[in-house]
Protein backbone atom coordinates (compact mmCIF):
# COMPACT_ATOMS: atom_id res chain seq x y z
CA UNK A 1 0.00 0.00 0.00
CA UNK A 2 1.28 3.24 -0.79
CA UNK A 3 2.00 6.16 2.17
CA UNK A 4 -0.95 7.52 1.18
CA UNK A 5 -3.57 4.85 1.29
CA UNK A 6 -1.82 3.93 4.71
CA UNK A 7 -2.55 7.65 5.76
CA UNK A 8 -5.99 7.33 4.86
CA UNK A 9 -6.45 4.14 6.06
CA UNK A 10 -5.10 5.01 9.42
CA UNK A 11 -7.30 7.89 10.01
CA UNK A 12 -10.19 6.61 8.86
CA UNK A 13 -10.15 3.39 10.47
CA UNK A 14 -6.82 1.94 12.17
CA UNK A 15 -6.36 4.95 13.90
CA UNK A 16 -9.77 6.21 13.90
CA UNK A 17 -9.90 9.16 17.21
CA UNK A 18 -12.81 8.21 18.50
CA UNK A 19 -13.31 4.08 17.81
CA UNK A 20 -9.32 3.52 18.75
CA UNK A 21 -7.62 6.84 20.06
CA UNK A 22 -11.01 7.82 22.23
CA UNK A 23 -10.21 11.47 22.00
CA UNK A 24 -12.59 14.41 20.73
CA UNK A 25 -15.80 12.91 23.18
CA UNK A 26 -17.57 15.92 24.01
CA UNK A 27 -18.77 16.86 20.26
CA UNK A 28 -19.46 13.26 19.79
CA UNK A 29 -21.58 13.12 22.62
CA UNK A 30 -23.27 16.32 22.77
CA UNK A 31 -24.47 16.12 19.21
CA UNK A 32 -24.86 12.80 18.08
CA UNK A 33 -28.45 13.18 18.38
CA UNK A 34 -29.17 12.56 14.48
CA UNK A 35 -27.27 11.58 11.92
CA UNK A 36 -27.56 14.93 9.99
CA UNK A 37 -25.43 16.49 13.12
CA UNK A 38 -22.85 14.28 13.12
CA UNK A 39 -22.52 15.24 9.32
CA UNK A 40 -22.55 18.87 9.82
CA UNK A 41 -20.00 18.49 12.97
CA UNK A 42 -17.65 16.17 11.56
CA UNK A 43 -17.52 18.09 7.73
CA UNK A 44 -16.45 21.22 9.93
CA UNK A 45 -14.06 19.42 12.28
CA UNK A 46 -12.75 17.93 8.63
CA UNK A 47 -12.28 21.24 7.10
CA UNK A 48 -10.40 22.80 10.63
CA UNK A 49 -7.82 19.60 10.43
CA UNK A 50 -7.16 20.24 6.79
CA UNK A 51 -6.47 23.47 6.97
CA UNK A 52 -4.47 23.95 9.82
CA UNK A 53 -2.41 20.76 9.70
CA UNK A 54 -1.66 22.02 6.03
CA UNK A 55 -0.50 25.98 7.62
CA UNK A 56 1.50 24.26 10.79
CA UNK A 57 3.38 22.06 8.32
CA UNK A 58 3.95 25.35 6.27
CA UNK A 59 5.27 26.85 9.25
CA UNK A 60 7.01 24.40 11.58
CA UNK A 61 10.17 25.18 10.93
CA UNK A 62 9.79 29.32 11.61
CA UNK A 63 8.46 28.13 15.07
CA UNK A 64 10.22 27.98 18.48
CA UNK A 65 9.89 24.88 19.99
CA UNK A 66 8.85 26.11 23.31
CA UNK A 67 5.87 28.09 21.81
CA UNK A 68 5.30 25.48 19.31
CA UNK A 69 1.18 23.94 20.88
CA UNK A 70 0.02 28.01 21.51
CA UNK A 71 0.95 28.27 17.89
CA UNK A 72 -1.04 25.49 16.76
CA UNK A 73 -4.27 26.60 18.81
CA UNK A 74 -3.77 29.87 17.26
CA UNK A 75 -4.09 28.60 13.61
CA UNK A 76 -6.71 26.29 14.67
CA UNK A 77 -8.86 29.23 16.48
CA UNK A 78 -8.60 30.63 12.91
CA UNK A 79 -10.20 28.08 10.88
CA UNK A 80 -12.54 27.48 13.47
CA UNK A 81 -13.65 31.38 13.10
CA UNK A 82 -13.95 30.78 9.19
CA UNK A 83 -15.91 27.92 9.60
CA UNK A 84 -18.23 29.10 12.50
CA UNK A 85 -18.97 32.79 10.09
CA UNK A 86 -19.19 30.45 7.09
CA UNK A 87 -21.91 28.15 8.49
CA UNK A 88 -23.72 30.98 10.29
CA UNK A 89 -24.26 32.56 6.66
CA UNK A 90 -25.00 29.37 5.20
CA UNK A 91 -26.43 26.99 7.06
CA UNK A 92 -27.99 28.92 9.59
CA UNK A 93 -30.57 26.20 11.78
CA UNK A 94 -27.55 23.59 11.77
CA UNK A 95 -25.40 26.43 13.04
CA UNK A 96 -27.85 27.21 16.39
CA UNK A 97 -28.35 23.45 16.56
CA UNK A 98 -24.53 22.59 16.94
CA UNK A 99 -24.17 26.21 19.05
CA UNK A 100 -21.40 26.13 21.15
CA UNK A 101 -19.65 22.71 19.74
CA UNK A 102 -18.49 24.61 16.91
CA UNK A 103 -16.31 27.11 18.74
CA UNK A 104 -15.29 23.82 21.37
CA UNK A 105 -13.63 22.73 18.22
CA UNK A 106 -10.45 25.04 19.23
CA UNK A 107 -10.12 22.38 21.89
CA UNK A 108 -10.71 19.09 20.25
CA UNK A 109 -8.14 17.72 21.00
CA UNK A 110 -8.07 15.09 18.22
CA UNK A 111 -7.09 18.31 16.20
CA UNK A 112 -4.10 19.52 18.46
CA UNK A 113 -2.98 16.12 18.46
CA UNK A 114 -2.27 15.55 14.64
CA UNK A 115 -0.67 18.81 14.30
CA UNK A 116 1.67 18.03 16.87
CA UNK A 117 1.94 14.11 15.96
CA UNK A 118 1.67 14.61 12.36
CA UNK A 119 1.71 18.03 10.73
CA UNK A 120 4.79 19.42 12.38
CA UNK A 121 6.64 16.54 11.17
CA UNK A 122 5.05 15.84 7.80
CA UNK A 123 4.91 17.82 3.96
CA UNK A 124 2.04 19.68 3.42
CA UNK A 125 0.46 17.21 1.22
CA UNK A 126 0.69 14.33 3.62
CA UNK A 127 -0.65 16.48 6.04
CA UNK A 128 -3.30 17.24 4.17
CA UNK A 129 -4.32 13.70 3.72
CA UNK A 130 -3.57 13.08 7.43
CA UNK A 131 -6.12 16.09 8.27
CA UNK A 132 -8.44 14.60 5.34
CA UNK A 133 -8.84 10.83 6.65
CA UNK A 134 -8.86 11.93 10.46
CA UNK A 135 -11.88 14.24 9.81
CA UNK A 136 -13.49 11.78 7.56
CA UNK A 137 -12.68 8.98 10.53
CA UNK A 138 -14.27 11.25 13.13
CA UNK A 139 -17.14 12.19 11.01
CA UNK A 140 -18.45 8.15 10.02
CA UNK A 141 -18.40 7.71 14.02
CA UNK A 142 -20.64 10.83 14.41
CA UNK A 143 -22.39 9.52 11.56
CA UNK A 144 -22.81 5.77 13.60
CA UNK A 145 -23.28 6.73 16.41
CA UNK A 146 -25.73 9.99 15.67
CA UNK A 147 -27.50 7.47 13.13
CA UNK A 148 -28.34 4.50 15.92
CA UNK A 149 -29.31 7.29 18.54
CA UNK A 150 -31.92 8.73 15.95
CA UNK A 151 -32.93 5.10 15.13
CA UNK A 152 -33.52 4.02 18.34
CA UNK A 153 -34.69 7.37 20.04
CA UNK A 154 -36.79 8.49 17.20
CA UNK A 155 -37.53 6.03 14.66
CA UNK A 156 -36.18 8.07 12.00
CA UNK A 157 -33.32 8.24 9.73
CA UNK A 158 -31.64 11.47 8.45
CA UNK A 159 -35.62 12.96 9.65
CA UNK A 160 -37.26 10.25 7.15
CA UNK A 161 -39.82 8.16 9.29
CA UNK A 162 -38.18 4.28 8.62
CA UNK A 163 -39.21 2.24 11.80
CA UNK A 164 -43.52 2.93 11.01
CA UNK A 165 -46.08 3.89 13.30
CA UNK A 166 -46.08 0.89 15.44
CA UNK A 167 -42.58 1.36 16.82
CA UNK A 168 -42.56 3.10 20.19
CA UNK A 169 -39.48 5.09 20.11
CA UNK A 170 -37.15 4.93 23.14
CA UNK A 171 -36.67 8.25 23.63
CA UNK A 172 -33.55 8.04 26.35
CA UNK A 173 -31.25 7.06 23.50
CA UNK A 174 -31.67 11.11 22.44
CA UNK A 175 -30.38 12.10 25.96
CA UNK A 176 -26.85 12.03 27.46
CA UNK A 177 -26.87 8.39 29.02
CA UNK A 178 -28.34 7.01 25.33
CA UNK A 179 -24.51 8.79 23.89
CA UNK A 180 -22.95 6.51 26.58
CA UNK A 181 -24.69 3.77 26.08
CA UNK A 182 -24.85 3.34 22.24
CA UNK A 183 -21.13 4.68 22.29
CA UNK A 184 -20.17 1.30 24.61
CA UNK A 185 -21.94 -0.89 21.84
CA UNK A 186 -20.04 0.13 19.40
CA UNK A 187 -17.11 0.69 20.72
CA UNK A 188 -17.43 -3.01 21.73
CA UNK A 189 -18.70 -4.37 17.97
CA UNK A 190 -15.31 -2.19 16.35
CA UNK A 191 -12.84 -3.60 18.53
CA UNK A 192 -14.24 -7.57 18.37
CA UNK A 193 -14.03 -6.99 14.48
CA UNK A 194 -10.85 -5.48 14.91
CA UNK A 195 -9.26 -8.42 16.82
CA UNK A 196 -11.43 -10.79 14.59
CA UNK A 197 -9.45 -9.17 11.43
CA UNK A 198 -6.30 -9.49 13.38
CA UNK A 199 -6.71 -13.03 14.10
CA UNK A 200 -7.28 -13.43 10.36
CA UNK A 201 -4.43 -11.59 9.17
CA UNK A 202 -1.89 -14.27 11.73
CA UNK A 203 -3.87 -17.09 10.58
CA UNK A 204 -3.16 -16.50 6.94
Amino acid sequence: MSETGTIIKNGIWDNNVIFVQLLGMCPLLGVSTNAINGIGMGLATTFVLVGSNIVVSWIRNFIPNDIRIPAYVIVIASFVTMIDLLMNAFFIDLHHVLGIFIPLIVVNCAILGRAEAFACKNNALASAFDGLATGLGFTLALVILGSVRELLGSGKWFDMDVMGTSYHPAIGFILPPGAFIVLGFILMTVRWFNLKRAKQQVSA
